[in-house]
């Protein structure tokens, strides 16, 4: 554009612009260096360090000193980062220093929780039921490492959902696959986490769990999870069990459960409605995507003489229903046939 600028501006003197306004840049070495950055945030780390170490080996091996000197500065640049930011479970960082972690860790009388696994399930008055498995590696979304499940179960018992998927997330193969959290957090009060604390229960498996309800923010907590000589309960002494104010720690108890309410500034609980809205939002986002293609797949299930083999080879090739109905004729002949293809127009023509 016309109207840019031929200065640095004050971002670029400072060293926070790459200038490409004042020639500072090229814009091919802009463009490069972009594209090493998204490398790098789309956790290709490694990858993108071997690269870089080949090139600087090229440019030193060809007298290019200066540019081999500015790609060893990267590297350094490079590593100096990996040592505060994490991009899978390898990485390396002082999780003992984020005060949500101690504060959970000290909470449950555990070691501070590495990687945290939230659960939650979405549907629609029963239909295309859905659970979400999040994953916050050192208190930080990990999304390479978020699953989906397609529920297998018909109807909307939230209870029975919640038992399915913990039981396919850790079956054998997933185990095998994913390994296992340091802590699971269920979107949910008494009963989802009661079915998932049985489906661990039946398979031997010891892993922390607890559950966060939404209404009150309570804290559901198994007493199979939380010590008696819990750290937190000695900083912090129980108040009144009938006391409901957000400052009270222990509200309730029963023969399985505590339930508890933190201070709303708590870095525990802040912590804890992250991986709850996450999963919340993963699930919900997942439960419309299905929605939408049952949706739009029932559109050509209304077509007399297209049957699922057909319908499913349409969507396939050309991606949407929307799609199906706005392609050329001839198109959609050579797909599926001229008599097929017919009576898909003459459907086309009615509507």
């Amino acid at each position: 554009p016309t109207n840019i600028p031929k200065r640095a501006c004050l971002q670029a003197q400072i060293g926070l612009c790459p200038g490409l306004e004042a020639d500072m840049t090229s814009l091919k070495d802009y463009r490069r260096n972009l594209n090493m950055l998204i490398r790098y945030i789309t956790g290709k780390r490694k990858s993108l360090v071997s690269d870089i170490e080949k090139e600087m080996k090229r440019a030193a091996k060809e007298k290019r000193y200066e540019e081999a000197a500015s790609l060893r500065n990267k590297l350094f640049a490079l590593k100096k980062l990996d040592s505060r930011t994490i991009f899978g479970d390898r990485e390396s960082i002082d999780i003992s220093k984020d005060k949500g972690l101690v504060e959970l860790s000290k909470l449950l009388s555990i070691d501070v929780p590495r990687r945290i696994e939230g659960f939650d399930i979405s549907h629609m008055q029963g239909t295309d039921t859905v659970a979400s498995m999040v994953v916050f590696t050192a208190g930080v979304p990990d999304k390479s490492q978020y699953r989906k499940f397609k529920s297998r179960i018909k109807g909307n018992d939230d209870f029975a959902h919640m038992r399915e998927v913990i039981m396919r997330r850790f079956s054998e193969s997933n185990v095998k696959k994913w390994g296992n959290p340091d802590l699971i957090l269920i979107d949910g009060g008494k009963g989802q986490v009661s079915s998932a604390l049985t489906v661990l229960e039946e398979t031997g498996i010891n892993i922390p769990l607890i559950g966060l309800a939404k209404r009150f923010e309570e804290i559901i907590i198994p007493h199979r999870v939380i010590a008696k000589d819990s750290q937190y309960e000695k900083a912090n002494p129980s108040k009144d069990i009938n006391n409901k104010k957000p400052n009270s720690n222990l509200i309730a108890k029963d023969s399985q459960y505590e339930v508890q309410i933190l201070d709303a500034n708590s870095d525990a609980l802040k912590l804890l409605q992250r991986i709850r809205d996450e999963s919340h939002r993963f699930a919900v986002s997942y439960h419309s995507t299905l929605k939408r293609g049952r949706q739009s797949a029932s559109v050509l299930d209304e077509i007399p003489g297209i049957g699922p083999a057909t319908r499913k080879k349409l969507i396939r090739h050309f991606g949407s229903v929307s799609a199906v109905f706005s392609a050329k004729q001839t198109e959609i002949q050579k797909l599926i046939g001229k008599s097929k293809a017919n009576i898909l127009a003459r459907h086309l023509i009615k509507t």
